[in-house]
């Protein structure tokens, strides 16, 4: 069975498994939405919350998720009260959030292993009740995009049209950024902070060089992020390297391959 005979191997593709399906689908949200920054800035919310959860000596991953989905409610809403597009709102937030990260850096005492190990990523560390929370939020997020699919489509295409046409285009965008922020905290442990945003906007952006169907980017979307997190684990293992970086260069080699197969690519 090779290295799937250890049972932190096995937890670890499971990780792989459900957070590249989830990456990958939320992705296809940040892509379609031109909304990039929304990766960084709840990246490091997970981040953040995670170090202050570390400091008031609580559950980092129930911290993470619990400062992501308070910036995902508050950037929407923050952006209509003060009439500012949602980009320069989650500028906003990623100030706030990367000082309150690297305040609570300086406030630890002691080593900083543990928080780093969050900045850094290590798939291999997650445990079972990560795996089962990973699934739990996997399937939800499948059943909302099945459910909404098509008010999903129709704000992709032109969110003012769909706001026209009775679509509750602000309940959906707030919904997504709710879930983009909570999937990225779930993958604190399995890509790390700084590292899991190219995993959220990789994947789609090389799906979107293959196809113009919404419904296809999704799928395929959810195939390259898997794919990458399979890979980079795998060549990890082998190479005794760092995997969440490797499954992010694995995940930036199949973009590149889509470019050169893209039937999108502009020849001269």
């Amino acid at each position: 069975m090779g290295p799937l005979r250890y049972e932190f191997m096995r937890h670890a593709l499971a990780a792989a498994l459900l957070g590249g399906l989830g990456c990958g689908l939320v992705g296809v949200f940040i892509v379609t939405l031109r909304i990039p920054f929304l990766s960084v800035a709840m990246s490091h919310a997970a981040f953040a919350g995670a170090v202050l959860g570390l400091l008031a000596g609580v559950s980092p991953l129930a911290c993470g998720i619990a400062l992501c989905v308070v910036c995902a409610g508050a950037v929407g809403p923050f952006a209509d009260r003060a009439r500012l597009h949602p980009e320069l709102s989650i500028g906003i937030l990623f100030s706030v959030t990367i000082g309150l990260a690297f305040l609570g850096l300086g406030m630890l005492k002691g080593p900083r292993t543990e928080a780093l190990g969050l900045f850094w990523g290590n798939i291999l560390s997650v445990s079972a009740g990560d795996i089962a929370l990973m699934a739990i939020v996997a399937a939800l997020l499948l059943a909302g995009i099945a459910i909404f699919f098509k008010e999903i489509q129709a704000i992709a295409f032109h969110r003012e049209a769909a706001a026209a046409a009775g679509i509750p285009e602000k309940a959906i965008l707030y919904g997504i950024f709710l879930v983009t922020g909570v999937v990225i905290a779930l993958n604190l442990n399995t890509i790390g902070g700084l590292l899991v945003f190219g995993l959220i906007y990789n994947p789609p952006a090389a799906a979107y060089q293959l196809t113009y169907s919404l419904r296809r980017m999704f799928l395929l979307s959810a195939v390259f992020a898997i794919a990458s997190c399979v890979l980079g684990l795998t060549a990890s293992y082998y190479l005794n390297l760092p995997s969440g970086a490797v499954i992010i260069l694995s995940s930036s080699a199949i973009f590149g391959l889509c470019i050169l197969c893209s039937p999108k690519r502009v020849r001269k």
